[in-house]
């Protein structure tokens, strides 16, 4: 049988959105991220982080510094016990920049290309899984492959939420204060515990 997972954006759900984290000094935490990471382990959840990182494509920061946060990330999460099962990342844009960073992809949120990968990676069943994010397009990524949507209020969510969800064609599933609320909504209500 495959797995359900619970998909987490990085910039404004897991950490701080600062806007381009082009120094690893820049890369905060929120301080229940692990807790609610460790929280889907324990519901034997597969639990990945999918990122849109197109400050390469830019010229921002180099593909390097990305892998050097993720490992901040692990390491920090890990004091309490909590895993992500896997990290992906898109450092492409499609207009800016130079090949290979500039280019049309499929793993650009909101398509589908790193949820695809992490499913083949990992035996997942994205019907059954979840998004959770503080952009509208962290929904569309999962309702292309027939997911759930879960917004959280921190990084960019509140002021999308005021401001653009009229304009929104579908409301996300659930909105939540933030990334721990979100998750516990979805292993409690959805039948995971």
């Amino acid at each position: 049988m495959e797995n359900a997972a619970i998909f987490m954006d990085r910039d404004g759900t897991v950490s701080e959105e600062v806007g381009y984290v082009n120094h690893l000094s820049r890369f905060k935490v929120f301080p229940w991220t692990a807790r609610a990471i460790k929280r889907v382990n324990e519901a034997r959840l597969k639990a990945c982080l999918i990122t849109n990182q197109a400050g390469v494509a830019r010229g921002y920061f180099k593909e390097e510094l990305i892998l050097q946060v993720h490992e901040k990330l692990a390491l920090e999460i890990a004091k309490e016990g909590a895993v992500l099962d896997g990290i992906y990342y898109c450092p492409h844009h499609p207009t800016v920049g130079e090949p290979p960073y500039r280019q049309a992809c499929n793993c650009r949120k909101p398509k589908p290309g790193l949820l695809e990968r992490a499913a083949v990676e990992h035996k997942i069943d994205l019907t059954r899984s979840f998004m959770i994010g503080d952009r509208y397009s962290d929904m569309e990524v999962i309702r292309r492959v027939g997911g759930c949507a879960v917004m959280v209020l921190t990084g960019y969510g509140l002021g999308e939420y005021e401001y653009q969800r009229e304009s929104w064609p579908t409301p996300p599933d659930f909105i939540a204060k933030d990334l721990e609320e979100a998750i516990n909504w979805i292993i409690e209500k959805q039948s995971f515990s």
